[in-house]
């Protein structure tokens, strides 16, 4: 998987003082409608908060991975907040989120969906490419992060 199939150097914003869980929805929630037409920020949010009631998806370490389905969307996009300070995300280690991924795929994507979800989650949990993006300070910086991560590779027997 190529991350750049989902996210653009658009939807990444760096140091965002966003304070509070839905209020980082929304701002995912416009972000992920950047460049999409056919797209608007509040449905999206509606999906995204949706799925949040189901349970956190603060995944722990400071990393959350709001995602939701939308019937309106032709392919999967993402979108990328890095915040100034972590806010309450109710992720299961009770530590503040500072990393939030936004993803958004279409309705019908049943097994696409957890195979992205997969690879953000081994992304997310390399613990130095999440303190590499914690020190990076641009957005063209972060998406250059995203771009050139590779998932680790088997360490042959």
């Amino acid at each position: 998987m190529d991350i750049t199939d989902l996210i653009t150097r658009e939807r990444i914003v760096c140091d965002s003082e966003v304070t509070s869980k839905k209020r980082v929805i929304e701002a995912l929630s416009e972000l992920l409608a950047t460049g999409q037409a056919d797209l608007a920020a509040r449905p999206i949010f509606d999906s995204l908060i949706g799925r949040e009631r189901l349970g956190s998806t603060g995944l722990g370490h400071g990393v959350a991975l709001p995602h939701g389905r939308f019937i309106q969307s032709q392919q999967a996009i993402g979108a990328f907040i890095k915040l100034k300070q972590g806010v309450d995300f109710d992720a299961i280690d009770r530590q503040p989120v500072d990393l939030v991924f936004g993803l958004l795929v279409p309705d019908h994507y049943t097994d696409e969906h957890l195979k992205i979800l997969a690879y953000l989650a081994e992304m997310f949990s390399d613990q130095i490419f999440c303190r590499r993006l914690r020190e990076t300070a641009t957005d063209q910086a972060l998406f250059e992060r995203f771009r050139d991560w590779k998932p680790a590779t088997a360490i042959p027997p």
